[in-house]
């Protein structure tokens, strides 16, 4: 269920987001050269204003991040095309990691995930009916707190590491989509640098290891670790897909409705 929708979800990026690259390219080649700052080298860091065609000027909501996906799903951690931010503190880090645990619609998500896992039985040690759902219900929101709290407060505030996602926005749908993977590897440092996203890879890691000591004893084993590691890290990816070209989708399919 959770895969078909984000296919669906991808699929109206891929729509949209095409047209919208090709018509980019023929306006950057009657624009007239920008100067670059030499000091940017993130692909997302922010470029100064090019003399656009009077057909684009009123799109400013290009690249825009809202605060919520269609109005429900959590998006805090997006900031928008040029979007200038200060570094985070800890205390900022974990106002962020509680933000997105404790949404309402981080319920209802773990209350989906927990219906999925039941109906899959993949837990057979939890047995069936009512008192089998509540244990996958908690197991799955233990496993979201602890992976939050590990990708976005304590493995960051660590490692001094930003766990915001910036949009590129720029660019063909290839390199855009390269980018957003390329974001589970590299990330930003407080300072503004980059650096490998050790709060992404650690962080999912520590998280899938510290899930071992809540769960049967038979989910224990390194098979079971990596695969909730591999899951966790590959479902974060999607997340960066989707985050990426949302203000695309919002602005040509939903009219920026959101």
């Amino acid at each position: 269920m959770r895969r078909s929708l984000l296919s669906i979800f991808l699929a109206l990026c891929v729509y949209q987001v095409c047209p919208a690259a090709e018509a980019q390219q023929i306006f950057a080649s009657n624009a007239q050269p920008a100067v670059i700052d030499s000091t940017s080298t993130l692909p997302d860091a922010p470029q100064p204003a090019q003399q656009a065609p009077a057909a684009t000027q009123n799109q400013g909501t290009e690249g825009k991040q809202t605060k919520r996906i269609l109005g429900i799903i959590p998006n805090f951690r997006s900031v928008s095309v040029d979007e200038k931010l200060p570094p985070l503190s800890p205390r900022a880090k974990l106002k962020l990691t509680i933000e997105d645990s404790f949404d309402y619609s981080n319920f209802i998500y773990v209350g989906l995930l927990a219906g999925i896992s039941q109906t899959e039985n993949s837990y057979p040690e939890f047995h069936h009916g009512a008192p089998a759902y509540a244990r996958y219900y908690w197991h799955s929101f233990a496993d979201t707190l602890n992976g939050n709290m590990m990708t976005e407060f304590i493995v960051p505030s660590a490692t001094r590491e930003d766990p915001r996602y910036y949009t590129l926005e720029r660019g063909s749908f290839v390199k855009r989509t390269a980018y957003a993977v390329s974001r589970l590897a590299i990330t930003r440092t407080d300072s503004g640098g980059t650096s490998p996203n050790f709060s992404e890879l650690v962080g999912n890691g520590a998280a899938a290891g510290i899930s071992g000591f809540y769960y049967p004893s038979q989910e224990r084993t390194w098979t079971k670790t990596g695969q909730r590691w591999v899951t966790q890290v590959g479902l974060d990816g999607v997340s960066n897909l989707i985050k990426e070209f949302w203000p695309d989708v919002n602005s040509k399919l939903f009219r920026n409705k959101y």
